[in-house]
């Protein structure tokens, strides 16, 4: 849904808590508090009133809109921006978008990614699977380090982050930031059994060291990039092309982004990677948002 359709089909306060009730209750208001659905409707406010625990509520209770003070048209106006910004929106353009505060864009893309959260992840990974690492942060002036070249890898003060990709058409994508002492064969190992059906997946990986006991546990090809990057079916272009897009949008549009908000960045592409084919992106993220997804 692109911001001309929200425009449309909400240009109301009234529409909205409508779409978002209808989302999350199907038509039959329920308490959040003590889950009971013998409510009176307080049409007036668009609130309801709970008959059991005699408390009042509304449909943004315990939800990614809860206690917001904005016109819900500006929050679904921003969802529509997110999912639409392939590289994503910084908070600044958001903000000028919306007619808003940065502060107040930068909490509501947080929001807004808190939805787009990895926590309950999807089924396992299958078929050609390609998996890689790459480091997020920028580089230190290079008059800092002897000799022609930064150190590469974990001679870095980047972040590292892994992933993994199923190659075929449509295919899901996994990624999370790792710790530096985390980047060794037996940890990526029990990585990879957490996240691809080893029974029906074929790895591909470069030859960094911390992939050699994938043998043990899946059929795996290994391409060396120093000789070549492809060799027949063996190669990481997925991978790369999906970490392109992180560091264009980290680059390009974050510019900076700390280490303690990484991972919900990290989790806003993978979501739109994924989704990316949804017939209803817009609908499927409210309805995480109301935690009912």
């Amino acid at each position: 849904m692109d911001i001309l359709e929200v425009f449309k089909k909400f240009p109301k306060q009234e529409d909205c808590i409508s779409y978002l009730e209808q989302v999350r209750w199907g038509g039959t208001p329920r308490c959040p508090y003590c889950h009971s659905d013998n409510s009176t409707s307080l049409s007036a406010e668009q609130r309801h009133h709970c008959n059991n625990c005699n408390t009042s509520y509304s449909v943004t209770v315990k939800t990614i809109f809860h206690q917001t003070h904005l016109p819900l048209q500006k929050w679904f106006l921003a969802v529509s921006l997110i999912l639409n910004a392939k590289k994503g929106i910084a908070a600044r353009q958001l903000a000028r978008d919306l007619d808003v505060h940065r502060n107040t864009a930068w909490r509501i893309s947080m929001k807004v990614r808190e939805a787009m959260g990895q926590k309950e992840h999807r089924e396992l990974l299958t078929g050609m699977v390609e998996m890689d690492e790459t480091w997020i942060g920028a580089r230190k002036p290079r008059h800092e380090f002897p000799g022609d070249k930064h150190p590469r890898g974990l001679g870095t003060s980047k972040t590292p982050v892994v992933g993994m990709v199923e190659r075929e058409d449509g295919g899901q994508v996994y990624a999370k930031v790792a710790k530096k002492q985390d980047l060794n064969a037996k940890k990526t190992r029990a990585l990879v059994r957490d996240r691809i059906d080893t029974g029906e997946a074929v790895l591909v990986t470069d030859e960094n060291s911390i992939y050699l006991l994938m043998r043990d546990v899946l059929p795996h090809k290994m391409v060396n990039h120093k000789v070549w990057y492809v060799a027949g079916d063996a190669h990481t272009n997925t991978i790369e092309s999906f970490w392109s897009l992180l560091k264009r949008g980290i680059v390009g549009q974050f510019h900076k982004v700390s280490l303690r908000h990484l991972p919900r960045y990290v989790d806003e592409f993978c979501y739109r990677y994924n989704h990316r084919r949804h017939a209803d992106l817009f609908g499927l993220t409210i309805a995480r948002g109301l935690g009912v997804a």
